[in-house]
């Protein structure tokens, strides 16, 4: 498959947060090609695209609990956000080592979240769009 880029979403109020994680339009993005590798500013994260299981679209979130790079408290998974309007939680094969954590799934905020769903679809990767389900 050919590389494919898609920017992370940064919002018009969220722009002066993220920047506390050096994210810029600019810096803030999604890369497929034999690997999935998120850069959001100075974090980034990288697996082979062999080890994603599933997708999920999921939103929109309240800002205050979705912007940034964050941690979860439950699952352990890490989310690259820069506005609330919705992400694309991947499920990993077997958690990746990011520094001294071990994650289980990574969320992006892709701009455009259903042409992000189609390429990992493309790829063989089953996902739902779980918007509609609340």
């Amino acid at each position: 498959m050919d590389n494919e880029r898609w920017p992370i979403r940064i919002g018009r109020r969220s722009r002066w947060f993220v920047r506390l994680w050096t994210a810029t339009p600019d810096t803030s993005w999604v890369q497929l090609d034999g690997e999935l590798e998120v850069r959001f500013g100075r974090f980034r994260f990288r697996t082979p695209v062999s080890n994603l299981d599933r997708w999920r679209i999921e939103g929109p979130f309240l800002w205050i609990t979705a912007i940034g790079v964050r941690r979860g408290i439950l699952g352990g998974d890490i989310s690259f956000a820069g506005s609330n309007h919705g992400s694309v939680r991947l499920d990993l094969v077997t958690p990746v080592p990011w520094g001294p954590l071990r994650v289980p799934a990574v969320w992006v905020a892709v701009d455009d979240l259903e042409g992000f769903a189609a390429a990992l679809t493309s790829r063989g990767i089953p996902g739902i769009d779980a918007r509609g389900e609340r």
